[in-house]
């Protein structure tokens, strides 16, 4: 009989359960997941702001094994998204296995037994034979570097953070920052604000969003006839992977989806001072591509202004742009985004011979497939390095890379191995073919997110999601070094 690997999951999003899933269906049923909150659910639980929701049609934005029928519309926000998780981890099993209130903060492999011992915050330890990191690119706000930005006297606090005991009536508000969260929040919050600030330091391109209400005969024939709904979340696969491949610099898509997004600009946009704010001056691509109906006619509102310097200080009742001008304001919101080069540096992670993680990644982060590093015996990354998208759901990615991983730990046991860790070689050539595809894309020529401070782009994979499915649909254990 093939021994039981016991498995820790660190996390209790999207990935996590992905995980969790797949080893329970595959008879691995020594899992459990470790929880530094009090509930499940990973980005999707922390990022309750008004119009917190995803761009990713709810159909696609879903696993393939649990469609939900019962989406309210197109496009879901944050409450149902975050109670769809809730409902797959309880139908399959994995909410009994989430320890909460765990928070890991050191993670040490042991040479000698080939275990991983996890160390929490309160001083505990737990011993695993395979550790799965899904703390995701995305968990850790970041609020900039800003002189004295603790002296504000009034409300202030980021996206992630949102202080829902704070009335915004009346009041002028800052939003610092016209990311992705920002496009989400910044029509709710000029409704309510007697006068909404926005600080911009570069414009996106945003394309009109196709959403739409469901009906009950949408509804009715999702549960009747599945199919339809399986057509549906096709459709719209096939349209996600053009628009994915058409951030190659190659592409012809570029200039279409430029196309688009200027004309929903001047059509959405009347005045012409404006409209040159929100003109991008870089690549379609380049930076994060967004969608709203609601962000533009939000700025055109007479109690909106749309300040195109930088924040460089900030004091008790006002903000200072970079020219000096200052802006005095009741309620500072920091739209600023998450810690994109964090990945675990949050935990100390120790390898072999006790190699820290961070100091291996100290010049961005790399694994092969986004989920192996060399050195690191049985540990797994799921949404690791390069696994990000510029177009496509990352569910379909997360699903992908959970397959892999099962079939690691299948082999694992079957083999009656102790260990296993991509070797050098594979991990390098991979790294060099993915970074030198990344430097003929859109976000080769540009500054971004996805970039770490040594160059290199760290966060996302280079084009569809189709090749990395294929790419990781079958372990090949000549890749690996087994013992």
């Amino acid at each position: 009989m093939a021994p039981v690997t016991s498995i820790g999951i660190i996390g209790s999003g999207f990935g996590a359960i992905a995980v969790a899933v797949e080893m329970l269906q595959h008879g691995h049923d020594d899992v459990r997941l470790w929880e530094r909150s009090d509930d499940l659910g990973g980005v999707w639980r922390d990022n309750t702001y008004p119009g917190a929701g995803c761009d990713v049609p709810s159909p696609l934005y879903s696993f393939s094994y649990a469609p939900n029928p019962n989406w309210s519309r197109r496009y879901a926000l944050q409450e149902e998204i975050h109670a769809y998780i809730r409902d797959v981890a309880d139908r399959f099993g994995v909410s009994p296995l989430i320890q909460y209130g765990r928070e890991v903060t050191a993670a040490a492999w042991d040479e000698d037994s080939a275990t991983w011992t996890v160390t929490f915050a309160d001083g505990s330890t737990e011993t695993v034979d395979v550790l799965v990191s899904a703390v995701g690119q995305l968990s850790e706000p970041r609020l900039p570097t800003l002189a004295g930005i603790d002296s504000f006297a009034g409300p202030s606090f980021h996206t992630a953070q949102w202080d829902h005991d704070v009335d915004l009536h009346g009041k002028t508000v800052a939003v610092v920052g016209s990311g992705a969260s920002a496009v989400q929040l910044v029509p709710h919050v000029a409704e309510q604000a007697e006068r909404l600030v926005l600080f911009q330091r570069s414009p996106n391109y945003l394309m009109p969003k196709p959403d739409q209400p469901y009906t009950k005969l949408h509804t009715t024939l999702f549960h009747r006839l599945p199919i339809t709904q399986r057509l549906e979340r096709g459709g719209i696969w096939t349209i996600m992977e053009q628009f994915a491949r058409g951030l190659d610099e190659s592409s012809r898509m570029g200039p279409i989806g430029h196309r688009i997004a200027m004309r929903h600009l001047h059509k959405q946009v009347e005045d012409p001072e404006l409209r040159a704010k929100l003109t991008p001056d870089y690549p379609i691509g380049c930076k994060r591509v967004l969608f709203s109906d609601e962000f533009y006619p939000a700025l055109a509102r007479p109690n909106v202004e749309v300040v195109t310097h930088g924040v460089q200080e900030v004091r008790e009742d006002r903000l200072i742009d970079s020219t000096g001008r200052e802006h005095e304001v009741d309620v500072v919101i920091y739209a600023t985004g998450f810690d994109s080069q964090d990945f675990l540096s949050s935990i100390d992670v120790r390898g072999e011979g006790g190699e820290k993680l961070a100091t291996r990644w100290a010049d961005g982060a790399r694994a092969y497939l986004g989920m192996y590093v060399p050195g690191f015996p049985n540990l797994l990354v799921t949404y690791g390095p390069n696994t990000n998208l510029g177009g496509g759901s990352i569910i379909y990615m997360l699903e992908a890379q959970a397959r892999h991983m099962r079939q690691v730990v299948d082999r694992l046991e079957i083999g009656r191995y102790r260990s296993v860790q991509v070797t050098e070689e594979t991990e390098s050539a991979y790294d060099a073919e993915i970074q030198e595809k990344l430097d003929h894309s859109v976000w080769g020529s540009c500054e971004n997110w996805y970039r770490h401070p040594s160059g290199r782009i760290t966060s996302n994979w280079p084009g569809a999601t189709l090749p990395f499915a294929k790419r990781t649909r079958t372990l090949e254990p000549a890749e690996f070094a087994w013992a």
